[in-house]
């Protein structure tokens, strides 16, 4: 990959990571809900998420998912459903007071990596990534030395500065109240991408 092309790369996975999305609101939560120590359990999972994506999209798995129709409809309705789930536990909850979570470490990190990988965004945006950015004529494995730790990095700051905002929002003395409807605002995010995630329809090959 030529100076250039890593330039252009790195510029669309900064765009493709902080654009706000399930793994960004889930990053938020965790930093009010968990403080900023315990809540990066929760950027580990997304990190292994991407890794297992990088891994996949290098073989061509996730192509093929999106172009299965069956499966990329079995994969919507349950992201949608968990989503969903989600957001109304979030606004369920949203007057509980904001306290350090006792959750184990597991819960936290495999509930950050399910969020990433039933996220539509991930599947659109590795395959976007690989459509575009990947020379067919030079060895896959070659470039994955350039794309992995380029993207893994990128997604680690940007993530970690969710997570953080999340951290300091606990934290602000800005009145009970402004927590709670902050809160409900993210549980309503969830709702929405669900409904977004269920209703969305497969992607294509370039996005």
């Amino acid at each position: 990959m030529s100076v250039e092309a890593w330039i252009i790369f790195a510029l669309f996975w900064v765009v493709f990571v902080t654009t706000p999305g399930p793994n960004a609101v889930n990053c938020i939560s965790n930093g009010m809900n968990l403080g900023f120590p315990r809540a990066m359990i929760g950027v580990l999972g997304i990190l292994t998420q991407a890794s297992l994506f990088l891994i996949l999209s290098a073989f061509g798995i996730t192509a093929l998912i999106a172009t299965s129709e069956a499966a990329f409809t079995v994969v919507k309705l349950i992201g949608a459903a968990f989503l969903i789930y989600l957001g109304l536990r979030g606004i369920k909850h949203a007057k509980t007071p904001v306290t350090v979570d006792e959750r184990p470490a597991r819960s936290v990190y495999l509930r950050a990596f399910a969020i990433a990988t039933i996220n539509p965004k991930s599947v659109a945006g590795y395959l976007a990534a690989f459509s575009q950015f990947v020379q067919p004529n030079v060895p896959i494995w070659d470039q994955m030395l350039v794309i992995f730790p380029t993207a893994l990095t990128l997604t680690a700051i940007s993530y970690t500065g969710f997570t953080a905002l999340g951290a300091g929002l606990g934290r602000a003395a800005l009145g009970a109240v402004f927590n709670v409807w902050f809160r409900r605002i993210m549980g309503v995010c969830f709702i929405i991408y669900g409904l977004l995630l269920g209703t969305s329809t497969a992607p294509l090959h370039k996005v």
